[in-house]
């Protein structure tokens, strides 16, 4: 029997023309618009997602009707629309805004005589190309198989059924045998399985990072938002760290936590998370949960949105459905316009602040807003030290900060801000 082999780790399409510096993959946009969204600016997206993926929108194809062709979504006439597009402006792929079945692909695929992609399979594809840590590219290899599964029998001839019977003479039959499509099925499910337990022990790992977080009472400030706001560009500009940021989406993936020192002296974790995106597939928020959880445990969440881009507000709405749907809503939360130094009319309000990483606008204040929600956790002494007990002094400076110190005869003054938790260490020494 034929040995299968399914290749999940090739490159993505329009992944080479990133890999090797060749010109973008050209596309065309197909849309199937049924009024439930802004399928304007649905398609500007597909478009940003695409550059994101290496490929360069050339043209779009968009049919308004209240029901879609079981077979392909659009008409027969749109196809053929499509179709002479795609073969006009030299376009080696198609990218469907939404999801696809896998005879819809295969119907697509033969009519327009091109590859075809829907909106999920490229997000995957850019999720598989970014993820850079072991647990990044577990959870999207995940997605991806989940998603895949159920469309196996539409993804190409490669899934054809295998030869069987007539051989050895003399009449003899043998079975058909196992269809390929059923051995890639069997395979998918195994593999699923096998990523689910290796999913499961890194999960374990990171709630015992969050409990030593815990533990030890240092704060987690999470920012969450819509790809392309500047979450990376901001937690670079807090906390001086050197995370990867670029103008486009999902430019970074994994989420990274880095060490910040509030004016009060405090000392807080920022978490850069994953960045959302209007109707982000399912399998993408259920693989990438144990991430997306950095929020649901954090003690602050910022909400980053983009002052410059007319949509903000509609971004923020898709922020705050996964935030509600991972239980967020009793969680202190700030909402951040960043990049206001785009921004021709800021938008007023009293709990916005406004923000830019750029050019640093707006970050003591920032600063200030999170010591003030957590100002119940600190609280600045004065204290004379005996020279015997100068252990103590490492509470200031690994869990607090010290303000003043000052050498005296009687043992070394400090003014410095403690924890509420750690008080009790400095009552017989408190001036």
């Amino acid at each position: 029997m034929e040995e299968i082999t399914l290749d999940f780790n090739a490159a993505p399409a329009g992944q080479k023309a990133l890999d090797a510096e060749q010109p973008p993959v050209k596309v065309v946009l197909l849309a199937l618009d049924q009024g439930r969204f802004d399928a304007r600016r649905s398609l500007d997206e597909l478009a940003a997602l695409a550059e994101a993926n290496g490929m360069e929108a050339v043209a779009t194809v968009c049919q308004k009707r209240s029901t879609p062709e079981a077979a392909t979504m659009l008409g027969e006439g749109k196809v053929e629309e499509a179709r002479l597009v795609c073969m006009n402006t030299g376009a080696e792929t198609a990218i469907f805004d939404g999801e696809l079945t896998g005879s819809q692909i295969r119907n697509l695929s033969a009519a327009l005589q091109v590859e075809v992609l829907d909106r999920t399979m490229l997000i995957l594809e850019i999720f598989r190309a970014r993820a850079t840590t072991n647990e990044g590219k577990l959870q999207t290899e995940l997605a991806t198989l989940k998603y895949r599964m159920p469309r196996l029998q539409g993804l190409g001839e490669a899934l054809s059924r295998q030869g069987g019977g007539g051989g050895g003479g003399g009449g003899a039959r043998r079975g058909a045998g196992e269809t390929k499509l059923e051995l890639d099925r069997r395979y998918l499910r195994g593999r699923i399985e096998k990523l689910e337990e290796r999913l499961k022990e890194l999960e374990k790992r990171r709630d015992e990072t969050r409990r030593a977080r815990r533990k030890n009472g240092v704060p987690v400030i999470a920012l969450v938002g819509y790809t392309n706001v500047g979450k990376s560009s901001l937690t670079n500009a807090l906390c001086g760290a050197e995370i990867y940021e670029a103008d486009m989406l999902f430019a970074t993936l994994d989420p990274t936590a880095r060490k910040l020192t509030l004016p009060s002296g405090l000392q807080v974790i920022v978490v850069d998370t994953v960045g959302f995106v209007s109707r982000l597939p399912h399998d993408l928020v259920d693989a990438f949960k144990s991430t997306l959880e950095e929020a649901a445990c954090a003690d602050i969440i910022l909400k980053v949105a983009d002052a410059s881009d007319s949509e903000a507000a509609e971004q923020l709405s898709v922020t705050d459905e996964v935030l509600s749907s991972l239980g967020c809503d009793e969680i202190p939360q700030i909402v951040v316009y960043n990049k206001c130094d785009r921004a021709g009319v800021a938008p007023y309000d009293p709990d916005v602040l406004l923000v830019s990483a750029k050019t640093g606008y707006g970050l003591d204040a920032l600063r200030s807003r999170m010591d003030e929600i957590l100002a119940h956790r600190v609280r600045t002494i004065e204290v004379v030290l005996p020279y015997d007990q100068l252990a103590l002094a490492d509470v200031f400076r690994s869990r607090g900060s010290v303000l003043a110190e000052e050498y005296r005869g009687d043992g070394v003054y400090y003014k410095a801000t403690v924890k509420v938790d750690d008080l009790h260490r400095f009552e017989d020494y408190l001036i």
